[in-house]
């Protein structure tokens, strides 16, 4: 158990109602002569949703470790998306909602962590960047103004980046995945 005081960001606590959440921001509020609190914003690990919560100083929480595994992306098949460990080679199948936002880099042979509790995976997290192809973008403008230099470029995996006015399609670009955004050309 663990002082709710002693709380950080990134931590993974298992609050009384058994679900694990991942905090996401942390503040410590001293509010003159009453009691501090711990203001903390939480991600559950389960449904992914964010909540507020706000802990009284002298509460104490369970702070979970998440055995992290790699595991390479093989196929998707149906609903399933497999994946397998390289030192057991054992495959192992997870829904779109195990794998949350990490689901639009589903590329197969990329390397992806999974987070596992209890011999369950809660949480999936892709590389933190990707190299991805350029299926579609507009051709740059002669003459536009310096403002307009970035156009937007729809990726492999559907999603749409802003890139600047120089890529075409079929250029391979490197994307980090934290923030969903255009790093250089490969």
């Amino acid at each position: 158990m663990l002082d709710t005081t002693r709380i950080r960001k990134g931590m993974i606590i298992k609050r009384e109602d058994g679900q694990l959440w991942r905090v996401v921001e942390m503040q410590l509020i001293t509010p003159g002569r009453w009691k501090a609190m711990v203001q903390t914003k939480l991600r559950s690990l389960k449904d992914n949703t964010v909540t507020d919560y706000r802990f009284r100083s002298e509460e104490r929480v369970e702070q979970a470790f998440l055995e992290q595994v790699e595991m390479e992306f093989l196929y998707q098949s149906g609903d399933d998306h497999v994946f397998m460990n390289h030192t057991t080679y054992d495959q192992l199948s997870l829904t779109a909602e195990v794998i949350g936002d990490a689901v639009k880099y589903l590329i197969p042979n990329v390397i992806f962590v999974i987070e596992m509790f209890e011999g369950k995976p809660v949480n999936v997290i892709p590389p933190i960047t990707i190299q991805l192809k350029v299926v579609h973008t507009d051709l740059f403008l002669k003459g536009a103004s310096a403002s307009a230099s970035y156009k937007p470029a729809t990726l492999e995996n559907g999603m749409v980046v802003n890139v600047p006015s120089f890529i075409k399609e079929g250029d391979v670009l490197k994307i980090d995945t934290r923030e969903d955004k255009y790093l250089e050309r490969v």
